[in-house]
């Protein structure tokens, strides 16, 4: 399956969440979206937003200051 990539590195609190907002807009129920930001916020921020959403947070791990989410959208 492939996967849409969105790099927010850069962007402070609340743009990562929702760019991915917006972006996931776009994908189809079931599509993956990776999430790649620089804000330690987003790690609540985006756990949240998925519980809210009913968004899947597949996963989510964090190299060198960059984190990354893995998203399937409901």
């Amino acid at each position: 399956m492939s996967e849409t990539v969105l790099d927010v590195k850069g962007m402070n609190c609340p743009l990562p969440v929702l760019r991915a907002n917006k972006a996931l807009r776009s994908l189809a129920s079931g599509e993956r979206l990776r999430v790649l930001a620089t804000d330690r916020a987003a790690v609540a921020d985006v756990q949240a937003f998925c519980r809210e959403t009913g968004h899947a947070l597949l996963a989510w791990s964090e190299e060198t200051g960059v984190f990354s989410f893995v998203i399937r959208k409901k």
